[in-house]
C-alpha cells in the first residue's frame, strides 16, 4: 500500500500557441478569459521576466496609465491557477510565466534554432521530414494585436528558413519526395520568396525532372510579374540555364 502521505504528482501544464491560444492541464482544457488568454500569451512570448508598466502598457495601448494598470491587475485575477499552480508569477514589478508551464511556440523555436544551427547530413532524412511538419502553422493566426504581428513574423522568417534547410538536406540525401514536401511548405507559406522557390527547382532538377522545374519558374516568374512588377534574379536563371537551355520560352510568360 502506498504511503497516504506520499506526493501525488500534478497534471502537465501545457499553453499552445501555435495555430490559435489553448491551456490544457493533462488531458483537461482549461478555460481562459480572454483578457487573461492575452495577458497569458504576452508574457509566454517574451524570453525574460518584464516589468509591470511595460505589459500593461503593450496590452492596453489605448487606455491612461492608470486605467492600464487597473486592466492589468483585473487580467491577473481572471488568470486560471490550475491545480492551485499560478500560470504567471507576478511580484510588485515584474511578471513572468510559471517554469511549470510548457509551450509549445518555445518547443519549435527552440528546435528551429537547433536544426539552423547543424552541419549538413547531422540527421537522418526520417527525423528531418518528421520535424518540418512543425513548421506549418503560424503563430496566434486570429490575433492582431502589434506585439502578436512582430513576434508573427518572427516566427514566420524562421519558420521558412527551417524548411528551406529541411528541404535541402532532404534533396543532398536523394529523398526528393519529402523534399518536395518542404520545400512546397516553404512556397505556401511565402509564394514571393525566392530562396524556397530556388529550394523547389533544384529538387526537381536534382531529381532530373526539367520540365518541372521550368514549370515551377515560370508560375513563379508570372507571379512576380503581377503581384510587383519584377522578375526572377540572375541567379535563378543560372539554375535552370545549366540544365533547360529554355530561358527565353520561360521568360516569355510574364509578358502574357
Amino acid at each position: 500500500m502506498k504511503n497516504s502521505t506520499q506526493s501525488v504528482s500534478k497534471p502537465l501544464l501545457r499553453l499552445y500557441l501555435i495555430r490559435g491560444f489553448e491551456l490544457r492541464s493533462g488531458d483537461s482544457v482549461v478555460q481562459v478569459a480572454w483578457s487573461a488568454q492575452r495577458l497569458v500569451a504576452f508574457v509566454a512570448l517574451q524570453d525574460r521576466a518584464v516589468r509591470r508598466p511595460h505589459a500593461s502598457g503593450m496590452l492596453w495601448t489605448d487606455a491612461p496609465e492608470l486605467r492600464a494598470s487597473s486592466s492589468l491587475r483585473s487580467a491577473l485575477w481572471r488568470t486560471p491557477s490550475p491545480d492551485g499552480r499560478p500560470l504567471i508569477e507576478a511580484s510588485s514589478t515584474h511578471l513572468r510565466l510559471n517554469p511549470a508551464v510548457e509551450v509549445d511556440f518555445r518547443e519549435i523555436v527552440s528546435r528551429a534554432v537547433s536544426l539552423l544551427d547543424q552541419d549538413d547530413g547531422v540527421q537522418s532524412a526520417d527525423n528531418l521530414h518528421g520535424q518540418f511538419r512543425q513548421f506549418d502553422d503560424d503563430l496566434l493566426p486570429d490575433w492582431y494585436d502589434d506585439w502578436v504581428l512582430v513576434q508573427r513574423e518572427r516566427f514566420r522568417q524562421l519558420r521558412l528558413h527551417a524548411l528551406e534547410a529541411i528541404c535541402h538536406r532532404l534533396t543532398d540525401l536523394g529523398r526528393y519526395a519529402l523534399a518536395l514536401e518542404a520545400g512546397l511548405a516553404a512556397v505556401a507559406c511565402e509564394p514571393l520568396r525566392e530562396s524556397a522557390q530556388r529550394q523547389v527547382i533544384r529538387v526537381h532538377l536534382m531529381e532530373g525532372n526539367a520540365t518541372e522545374a521550368l514549370r515551377q519558374y515560370r508560375g513563379y516568374a508570372r507571379l512576380l510579374a503581377d503581384e510587383l512588377g519584377a522578375r526572377p534574379s540572375p541567379s535563378m536563371d543560372r539554375l535552370l540555364e545549366e540544365v533547360t537551355g529554355n530561358l527565353p520560352a520561360a521568360r516569355s510568360v510574364t509578358a502574357t
